[in-house]
């Protein structure tokens, strides 16, 4: 589904016997990654301004490269987000693209610093393993598998979190940047 995301996020209570698991699913595992996103805020609207923040423009750096990433949490007046139409591209040279951001009035917000550990399970589902700098430690699913439409992956993304024979701590319904700003929504 190309454009739309559907993930889901825990706190990480065991992370050894996900692992576990996983590996006996035939996960493959990628190498840790530190990862350097900067949220922005726009000149023309406000992404604080709502109850329940629906969007996000960020940054994001890598040892590997860097990229530029935009979300709309859906469905959008609702508290629990369900799924973001999302649209991410490479960025060559990251500090030109910061210079305009902030030459047009953009605004940083936040930055999330964190390394991820990635196992995927080949068309199927992204698990990552998040250590967040003054956050905490989480799990993500994020399905990638085919689907027809946004509400099927959520099924399927569900079934294969009931699926797992590992208990996960509470379920997160805020962001990283949500977490470091203080905001429950």
């Amino acid at each position: 589904m190309k454009y739309i995301e559907v993930e889901q996020k825990f706190a990480l209570t065991q992370p050894d016997k996900l692992k576990k698991e996983l590996e006996e699913r035939g996960a493959k595992r990628g190498p840790a990654v530190r990862q350097v996103d900067t949220y922005y805020n726009t000149p023309h609207r406000d992404f604080l301004a709502p109850a329940v923040i629906s969007e996000w423009l960020r940054l994001r750096e890598t040892d590997t490269g860097a990229s530029v990433n935009y979300k709309r949490w859906l469905p959008e007046d609702a508290e629990i987000k369900t799924h973001c139409d999302e649209y991410e591209t490479p960025v060559e040279d990251v500090e030109a693209l910061r210079r305009t951001l902030i030459a047009l009035d953009f605004t940083k917000l936040v930055t999330v610093d964190k390394t991820r550990e990635e196992w995927t399970i080949p068309g199927e589902v992204i698990v990552a393993f998040d250590t967040v700098a003054d956050a905490g430690h989480f799990v993500e699913f994020e399905f990638k598998g085919e689907a027809e439409s946004a509400e099927e992956a959520i099924t399927r993304l569900q079934e294969f979190i009931d699926g797992l024979d590992v208990r996960l701590g509470d379920r997160i319904n805020r962001g990283y940047p949500h977490m470091l700003l203080g905001r429950e929504r």
